[in-house]
């Protein structure tokens, strides 16, 4: 978290300060923003890596007082525009677009002020699965979900407890009941309670209509913004399937043990 403070620059508003930050995910936090700031976003990678990185940013659900820009070589292309309630919305651009010129609005208190986002860098591919504008909702094919069981931050199996919908942000929750427990990159599945089950929630599209059923899944995805967010998710006796004819062939990519 880089947390700044525009009190300090009162005196002088039109003032610019850079800011470097080194890691691939964080947050932003400018309280009582004046003048204006350039967020240098400097991984921790070789420069040749950058072309293929992308940016996404996720505002604070109260985030106020600036406006967001995409700058580069001194042109400005408006991000986030102060005052933008969208709820949960996330803006990518690719890292060789340019960077962050956040510029702060006049303001008759600014004491009362505060943007803020969080931010991710990722490679362009994994963005792009975050964010499948043809078909989010469409079933994976079996390469597709083997691969997922490599690849992904979490794969667990598991039933549909619960789906909770969000009509204003355009999401549905899904209340997962884990029965194992393959690979977790974050703690969102837990133990809980004195029974000793495993629970975790994960995030989906609404317009893919999730419902709760009988019987278990798959359940793949990745973290973004520190929320599970669902990839591939076939029926599990389905996975077994498609695992078992793989590995007959040996062309399963990794293992996983689907029992």
């Amino acid at each position: 978290l880089s947390s700044l403070s525009g009190l300090t620059h009162e005196s002088h508003k039109k003032d610019v300060e850079q800011v470097y930050l080194r890691c691939s995910e964080g947050s932003i936090e400018w309280m009582y923003p004046t003048g204006a700031l350039i967020v240098n976003l400097r991984p921790n990678t070789s420069p040749a890596s950058y072309k293929h990185l992308t940016v996404c940013i996720k505002p604070f659900k109260d985030s106020a007082g600036a406006n967001i820009y995409l700058e580069k070589t001194g042109e400005l292309k408006l991000l986030v525009q102060d005052g933008d309630r969208s709820p949960s919305k996330v803006y990518c651009f690719g890292y060789d677009q340019g960077g962050l010129f956040i510029e702060a609005t006049p303001q008759q208190d600014i004491s009362r002020k505060i943007t803020g986002f969080q931010y991710e860098l990722m490679n362009k591919g994994m963005a792009a699965d975050l964010h499948t504008v043809s078909a989010p909702c469409r079933p994976c094919s079996d390469t597709e979900v083997l691969l997922a069981v490599c690849t992904s931050d979490f794969v667990i199996r598991g039933s549909i407890q619960d789906v909770t919908n969000e009509a204003e942000e355009q999401e549905s929750i899904i209340h997962v009941g884990v029965n194992k427990l393959y690979r977790q990159k974050s703690k969102v599945f837990q133990l809980t309670g004195e029974s000793g089950n495993w629970r975790g929630q994960i995030k989906t599209l609404l317009e893919c209509g999730v419902k709760p059923g009988d019987g278990d899944f798959l359940f793949t995805g990745r973290m973004h913004f520190g929320e599970a967010r669902l990839g591939c998710a076939p029926r599990f006796k389905d996975f077994q399937r498609m695992y078992k004819e793989a590995k007959d062939k040996g062309l399963n990519p990794c293992e996983i043990g689907p029992d």
